[in-house]
């Protein structure tokens, strides 16, 4: 032994730059708590009660060292090493692994995910990784798409879980000797979950992760004798890969985690983790709470002890304050406390976290007049108008970086209560995209316009979003905006809106989008259907009616088109959030042309 990590031993093949990375501080673990879980998979494909895979600390930390072997000898240092695993300990393993041995860890899904091969591709060939980690069952299929797919470079399949982890792990002779990390180099590429066309790879250094791990880790006020992360989310996705795996490696904290399907098949899975494991930190998007309230039957939640969850962050899309509500209505009972659950705020470029409401206080609610916020400016209105207003959710402030609103194109800083585009900047914000300056410089290089010298450069985010009594509001996408007749209207607005006008709706599987007719932006509507509606060419009439006068009355706007579209057809990322550009490409193409849909694309809208 000989450096030390926050006072604590670390074997003496590392140097002390290695505590600035997550291998780093995975030989901390493995050096002072050897015996202690770290992580644990809930796999409910091979037991529905879930059956627990657990590897200590010192197990998991032998594996990634057997593994990195494996990889520096098939050349992936300096390279990208891209996970193809499915979620599980075998996906810990793959992507820590990459990191111990010097290459740039690409966290990916296996092929076969409902509309996200197409993603998957052009991720790969974006990153061009030399090697591909997966597991024994996946090995064969992976190698047989790339092929069919034509991935360039013909990188090589490697199993985790394959002999070659095992022969590397017997022989002791052939210990790797890792390359010494520095804290700025790159640690790994995080593929946003949106369009597959335009991959974007954030580039992520280890600087960036472990700035933004403290910051979390400061602000919900973690501690490893105390807490634990609990978790659906994808490894793939950035919230996922944070809040499952590098926050409990950083934080010597036991991380327990299921597949996401395992939560969509029955979401009282989550809530049962939660109440098995007290003082968790957990993570989801707002559509995640509303399906729990929505999902979860009353007499299924006798048992749930959800009183000792630590924090619930809630994330990844626009918080919802009827779903704060009805989420603490539906399982107040099981001990559920208002100020558990966190409104945040994060993106990939800046590693993931930027803002969360404070400690010990319920989260606020603010009503702002519509118009006016579509007019740009952000003005409370009493409880009496509610009428014309919406609701958001304050979202808190930044914890160790700088945030400004922004006049998007001059680059002027707004006042508190105008909005305008959210700007960034801190130890955690990324460097760029991988393989493309243009959009690198774009993003990456906004300059305020100030009076002095210019104080360096900040992120351009492209999110909306307002400062109100000191606290950061999120109103929306710069590019999902829809204007019409000179007034912004949020698409996630007029989906609420949507969604209760008609009871055949399904929940959360609405999607708004602008399109051009004539010259003018105008308002286009798709929505799913029940699912046990058998007949929707009957309904269809009364449904855009209903949809229609809700919209105009709620946002005084009219709606260009009505889509009543079957289950499972409007598109979604990754992560489960509404996909509108995907959407609007679906509509432009024809995808629910018919009498229970609606007919051709307007004429002179470009595709």
């Amino acid at each position: 032994m000989s450096a030390s990590i926050d006072g604590g031993p670390v074997p003496a093949r590392f140097s002390p730059a290695d505590e600035e990375t997550l291998v780093g501080r995975l030989a901390r673990n493995a050096a002072l708590t050897p015996d202690d879980p770290a992580f644990t998979f809930l796999d409910f494909a091979a037991d529905p009660a879930g059956r627990r895979h657990t590897l200590s600390w010192a197990e998991l930390d032998r594996r990634v060292e057997a593994m990195a072997g494996v990889l520096a000898r098939a050349g992936a240092t300096g390279e990208r090493a891209a996970v193809l695993a499915p979620s599980g300990l075998e996906y810990v393993v793959g992507f820590l692994a990459a990191l111990r041995a010097g290459a740039v860890a690409v966290p990916l899904f296996p092929p076969g995910i409902l509309g996200h091969d197409d993603r998957l591709v052009s991720a790969l060939t974006n990153a061009s990784p030399a090697c591909l980690l997966t597991t024994s069952a996946n090995r064969a299929s992976i190698a047989d798409f790339c092929a069919g797919r034509r991935i360039p470079g013909r990188p090589r399949t490697i199993a985790v879980d394959g002999p070659e982890l095992a022969e590397a792990a017997a022989n002791a002779a052939q210990e790797l000797i890792p390359p010494r990390l520095r804290p700025q180099d790159l640690a790994y590429l995080q593929y946003t979950s949106g369009a597959t066309r335009d991959p974007s790879g954030v580039e992520i250094s280890h600087t960036n992760v472990m700035a933004n791990v403290r910051q979390a880790l400061q602000v919900y006020g973690l501690d490893r004798n105390r807490n634990c992360a609990v978790s659906w989310l994808p490894l793939f996705h950035d919230m996922g890969l944070i809040c499952t795996l590098a926050l409990p490696v950083v934080g010597g904290m036991h991380s327990v985690f299921m597949d996401s399907l395992a939560f969509v098949q029955q979401p009282i899975r989550w809530l049962r983790a939660l109440t098995d494991y007290p003082g968790a930190l957990t993570a989801a998007p707002n559509f995640a709470y509303d399906y729990c309230a929505r999902r979860i039957r009353e007499e299924d939640r006798a048992g749930l002890a959800l009183g000792r969850v630590a924090v619930m962050i809630n994330g990844s899309e626009p918080v919802r304050a009827e779903t704060l509500t009805r989420f603490h209505q539906a399982f107040a009972g099981c001990g559920t406390r208002p100020e558990t659950v966190r409104p945040s705020y994060g993106l990939a470029e800046a590693t993931v976290f930027v803002a969360t409401t404070p400690r010990a206080r319920a989260p606020r609610i603010t009503a702002f007049d519509r118009e006016l916020l579509g007019l740009g400016k952000a003005r409370p209105v009493t409880t009496g108008s509610l009428g014309g207003a919406i609701q958001l959710a304050a979202c808190g402030r930044p914890v160790g970086q700088e945030a400004a609103v922004a006049e998007p194109e001059a680059g002027r800083r707004l006042p508190d209560g105008e909005v305008g585009e959210i700007w960034l900047r801190g130890p955690n914000i990324a460097r760029g995209y991988w393989r493309n300056p243009e959009r690198s410089a774009a993003a990456f290089g906004a300059v305020l316009d100030t009076d002095g010298p210019s104080d360096g450069t900040w992120l351009r985010t492209g999110d909306l979003g307002v400062f109100h009594d000191g606290e950061l509001y999120i109103t929306g996408r710069i590019k999902d905006l829809i204007i019409v007749d000179g007034t912004n209207h949020y698409p996630h607005d007029i989906e609420a809106t949507v969604q209760g006008a008609h009871a055949l709706i399904r929940y959360d599987h609405v999607a708004a989008f602008a399109l051009t007719v004539d010259g003018q932006e105008r308002l286009v509507v798709v929505a799913e259907h029940a699912r046990d509606l058998t007949d929707p060419a009957t309904h269809h009439s009364a449904v855009a009616r209903a949809v229609r006068d809700a919209v105009a009355t709620g946002h005084g706007t009219a709606v260009h088109d009505f889509v009543l579209a079957p289950p499972g057809t409007v598109p979604r990322t990754s992560s489960g959030k509404i996909a509108r550009s995907a959407c609007r490409s679906q509509y432009l193409a024809g995808a629910w042309s018919g009498p229970a849909g609606q007919g051709p694309a307007p004429a002179g809208e470009p595709a």
